[in-house]
């Protein structure tokens, strides 16, 4: 506890734009206890619902960088929270439901509003875990709220769960409890997700990526939603324009009611914050659906090239509108961009091969159980997560390329890109390195492991051959952190280091009742996992 950043967010957010987050999030859980009290009636507010969760969403790590923006969501949400009082009554309300300051009043309010002003650090570490498991889990709402899906009850504990972090009478008791209630409706909220993707595309299928370039004008897309592609691509077809995925859209490619179209080309570049220098390449526009957004330098030649959608906000970028009555967003003021610009220039070639989400995983039981018994592979290594670019995360590319060849790599999110480019090989024709698809997907690996605790005959998902070494870095990690412990996963290792947020005791907590531990060197970690 006790680190952060001191001149500006690691993620490139300024000190006025990070407080007015945090006034945004104290509006946020003054709208949840209102509409907590509605639902508790019977008549829960719907624009309440989708309030919450955008707004959450929007307070990620990367997400929404422009200040206009965030002070307008502020200013929608005081009047829909005056709005909900009118239909409740509360008596002892806490602060979060009373303040209904003016615009001129907001960037005082915000200097009062943030985590710090909870004094026992411990109460405040736990709160914020709490909290940015819900900011995941709004992420995964959002996503399949695009595709027609919802959970009344997911919406429920999200709102009862940022009504309990209003309380000051809170206990260490009641919110670690509260802690794992929010793992618990993680899982739903990934299970949906899941569910929405699937049944909107297909399942994941075993597919080759190029990532090179063709000769056409392209478009890069970047982010996390499906939906936002799929009429992307709907809306390019036949235009003359490709359309190429970047970091964690990858896995668009191994849906078959995406990889259908012609046009989408491939996969360009890396992850996330490799983008100041790979965007000066490609040429043409960028548009970016969700979080893993990088500001660009002041003179970067790509600036005019950036729209943005959803969540995401990024002052001097073009925004493409929300649907409404039903109807596709409009994408082709970006198409129309597109046709005026060269086509991407190649920063690499060859291919990625992706796809393994559980259902692929899981058709290929037999032969993954028969590799377990014979001891061709001997153990599986769950390598999912967030990159960085500081030099600490050469780790995971290290510890990939040192792993015995008898080791398979299980991974989702943005991770992968420190080794899904290296040789690595197969086993008996599965691939060392298999890709279950964005963070949000991590939902796969847990159905794995839980299908094969179930091929085995296991009592406990932790009698399996499988190492979880997970790199952490934004807040949406946390709610797959929460998941698996609400799963009965033990012995996860994060790293490079432990989140920042967590205060020494409840650090030691997760550590003495969940195994939670960190990294060392690659060669001294392998060692100690294999023993």
């Amino acid at each position: 506890m006790g680190t952060g950043c001191t001149l500006k967010g690691v993620c490139g957010k300024t000190a006025e734009v990070a407080n007015l987050q945090d006034l945004l999030l104290f509006v946020v859980r003054g709208i949840a206890v209102y509409n907590e009290h509605l639902r508790k009636q019977g008549e829960p507010s719907q624009e309440a619902d989708k309030y919450i969760y955008d707004a959450l969403f929007a307070t990620i790590t990367n997400a929404n960088f422009d200040q206009a923006d965030i002070t307008e969501k502020i200013k929608n949400g005081l009047k829909l929270k005056k709005e909900l009082s009118r239909k409740v009554e509360l008596t002892n309300a806490p602060d979060e439901c009373t303040w209904d300051g003016s615009e001129e009043e907001f960037e005082e309010k915000s200097l009062t509003v943030g985590v710090l002003r909870t004094p026992n650090e411990d109460i405040r570490s736990l709160k914020e875990l709490v909290h940015y498991g819900l900011k995941g889990m709004a992420a995964y709402v959002e996503h399949a709220h695009n595709l027609g899906y919802e959970s009344p009850e997911i919406f429920a504990f999200m709102q009862h769960a940022l009504a309990e972090l209003t309380r000051e009478d809170i206990t260490l008791d009641e919110l670690i409890a509260l802690t794992l209630e929010t793992g618990k409706h993680g899982v739903s909220g990934m299970a949906q997700l899941d569910a929405a993707n699937t049944t909107s595309y297909g399942n994941p299928e075993i597919s080759e990526v190029n990532i090179g370039v063709g000769t056409n004008p392209g478009i890069l897309i970047s982010g996390h939603d499906l939906k936002d592609i799929e009429e992307l691509l709907q809306q390019t077809e036949g235009t003359g324009v490709d359309v190429y995925t970047h970091s964690e859209m990858l896995p668009a490619h191994y849906y078959p009611q995406l990889k259908k179209y012609k046009h989408l080309v491939g996969n360009y570049g890396n992850a996330w914050w490799k983008q100041k220098e790979e965007f000066e390449s490609f040429n043409g526009p960028i548009l970016f659906t969700s979080n893993c957004i990088v500001p660009p330098r002041s003179n970067a030649t790509y600036k005019d090239r950036i729209y943005i959608t959803g969540a995401c906000g990024l002052e001097g970028a073009i925004y493409i509108p929300e649907r409404k009555d039903g109807k596709p967003k409009d994408f082709s003021a970006l198409i129309a961009h597109a046709k005026q610009c060269q086509p991407p220039v190649s920063i690499e070639t060859g291919t990625l091969v992706g796809g393994f989400a559980h259902a692929q995983v899981i058709a290929l039981a037999d032969k993954v159980v028969e590799a377990v018994k014979t001891g061709a592979i001997r153990k599986f290594f769950v390598m999912a997560g967030c990159d960085g670019r500081m030099k600490s995360r050469d780790y995971y590319t290290e510890f990939a390329e040192k792993l015995p060849n008898d080791t398979v790599i299980l991974t989702a999110g943005c991770a992968k890109y420190r080794y899904n480019k290296l040789q690595l090989g197969d086993i008996n024709g599965i691939p060392r390195v298999l890709d279950a698809g964005q963070c949000n997907d991590s939902y796969s690996l847990a159905v794995i492991a839980l299908k094969l605790k179930e091929v085995f005959g296991l009592d406990d998902i932790n009698q399996l051959p499988i190492v979880y070494n997970i790199a952490w870095y934004e807040q949406k990690a946390v709610i797959v952190l929460l998941a698996l412990l609400y799963l009965g996963v033990k012995n996860i290792h994060l790293g490079p280091t432990l989140p920042g947020f967590l205060s020494p005791n409840v650090a030691k907590v997760l550590v003495e009742n969940f195994g939670i531990g960190t990294i060392s060197t690659a060669d001294e970690d392998i060692m100690r996992f294999l023993s």
